[in-house]
């Protein structure tokens, strides 16, 4: 209102003559409108799920990026599984090669529990001999002075005592070697076998056949006690007995 009488002054017009009108400031309504236009459209999308444009503003999931050190744990993985691999193929081959080698008796004792590992004390002198070859069959048995019981014949051939098969060496072109375990101190040992019918580790009895010889070679039978051939036993009809 100032400025409007310094005006008329300015231009010497009376100030009586002068009206002076207020011009009130005019609402911006068209502005606002489209504001709250804007607020509902987005209010009512915001509530509709099924709304495309809802959809293509949700967040998108990301893969998240592996920790550092993540290739090192997988060599490690591969590392771990290699060994695994490799324990197993030593104890295949060793179980063919050498069945009586550590880490397959230890291996042994593990699925076979107490009842494998539990101490058979018994000595040589506490077993019944059996005959090796049947009564019925006329075969001459021979020993010699150090202990060794010998024989050629085509007959089938029998342990001296329930045990369990060891060990099994050679071919058929050069004659099988067993062992047979009759308890922790006590074994025998059997060459000149040409055919085998026990497998390794079975249980084997004196009076099932345990192998077989076609007369052709010769068939060594020796006795065993803590590792020291045994001589001091006697034949009577092919009918061993301790001495």
């Amino acid at each position: 209102m100032n400025e409007e009488l310094s005006y008329a002054e300015m231009l010497e017009i009376p100030v009586e003559t002068v009206t002076v009108s207020k011009k009130e400031k005019r609402k911006k309504s068209t502005e606002e409108d489209l504001k709250e236009k804007v607020v509902a459209q987005v209010n009512d999308r915001m509530e509709d799920p099924f709304d495309p444009l809802y959809a293509e503003s949700t967040p998108i999931e990301r893969e998240e990026k592996p920790k550092k050190g993540g290739k090192n744990v997988r060599r490690l993985l591969f590392a771990e599984f290699a060994a695994v691999c490799a324990l197993c193929a030593a104890i295949f081959l060793t179980n063919i090669f050498l069945p009586q080698s550590a880490i397959n008796t230890f291996v042994r004792t593990l699925f076979h529990g107490d009842a494998g590992t539990a101490a058979d004390t018994r000595t040589y002198q506490e077993f019944t001999l059996s005959p090796i070859v049947n009564e019925f069959e006329e075969v001459e048995l021979a020993v010699s002075e150090t202990g060794v019981l010998s024989f050629t014949a085509d007959c089938a051939v029998y342990s001296p005592c329930e045990g369990r098969l060891v060990s099994v060496n050679g071919d058929a072109e050069s004659g099988y070697t067993v062992e047979v375990k009759h308890s922790d101190s006590f074994s025998t040992i059997i060459s000149g076998l040409d055919v085998v019918y026990s497998g390794l580790g079975e249980t084997v009895k004196s009076n099932i056949p345990l192998a077989h010889t076609d007369g052709e070679g010769e068939v060594r039978v020796m006795f065993y006690s803590d590792g020291s051939l045994l001589n001091n036993y006697t034949i009577a009809e092919n009918t061993l007995a301790w001495a």
